[in-house]
């Protein structure tokens, strides 16, 4: 039995990897064609200003040092966004309220189960991670962390860039950024996302005969494109010689995205 128990959670293990299809929710689609409301993010800012640590090659979250104080200062900030109907906002700042709200939300995630050494330890025994758990609700409808990136924000923007903006609390992940999205900063942040995970080892690593990127690159292969496609993306924001991929290997790290 036991030797069965533990042949299932392999098999379950291994297919966690096949990364979920953009599936739009279409009753997101609604938005305001004018600029009449702006999201306050300002809570979430003061504690990525107080928490996060941002060091040359990688960002990570002081989870340990949070606060209760804080710690309430984050679940109001969740409530406040709850509370507000995303279609009453513009494209824009639709963007900025989803990824904010993930990226809260995870954080959120991992300070209710802290100390914990991977996001990927939470969840139900069957699970590989919290991301299919229904852990907000907005316009009383109830949301995944899944729901937001791969309904909403994917098949919504269609927009490769949106693997830079969300981050899951892991080493291997495209970092935190230190400033929140909003409406006007949100091209120009995407872009220095993009920039920071392509010139890091973790995102694109040229070895001899070879060229190791991150795994986010197989997984959802779809929004990036073909081989050529993706090529071109990462030229872009490379900074040095530009790569051919040729020979690719892909790798990751599950482990918590934390300052010690």
């Amino acid at each position: 039995m036991r030797l069965f128990i533990s042949l299932l959670l392999l098999i379950l293990s291994a297919s966690t990897f096949a990364a979920p299809k953009a599936a739009l929710w279409p009753y997101w689609q609604q938005y305001a064609t004018t600029d009449s409301q702006a999201v306050d993010h300002s809570r979430w800012q003061r504690l990525l200003d107080e928490y996060l640590v941002v060091q040359p090659n990688q960002t990570l979250f002081r989870y340990n040092r949070v606060s209760d104080g804080d710690k309430y200062e984050l679940n109001r900030y969740l409530r406040d966004l709850a509370r507000l109907d995303p279609h009453q906002l513009n494209r824009n700042e639709q963007f900025a309220y989803w990824v904010n709200l993930y990226n809260a939300q995870t954080v959120k995630l991992i300070l209710d189960n802290y100390p914990v050494s991977s996001i990927t330890k939470l969840g139900g025994f069957f699970s590989f991670g919290p991301w299919d758990e229904q852990v907000l609700t907005i316009n009383g409808k109830r949301l995944s962390l899944n729901d937001i990136e791969h309904r909403i924000l994917r098949p919504i923007w269609r927009d490769p860039r949106i693997h830079y903006a969300v981050n899951c609390a892991s080493l291997g992940c495209p970092d935190l950024q230190p400033e929140v999205f909003t409406a006007s900063n949100l091209e120009r942040l995407l872009d220095k996302a993009a920039t920071r995970f392509i010139n890091s080892r973790k995102g694109v690593n040229p070895q001899d005969d070879k060229t190791q990127l991150s795994s986010i690159y197989d997984w959802y292969g779809s929004d990036f494109g073909s081989t050529s496609q993706l090529q071109k993306h990462i030229n872009q924001y490379r900074q040095g010689a530009p790569i051919t991929l040729g020979k690719v290997s892909y790798d990751y790290d599950w482990s918590l995205n934390e300052a010690k």
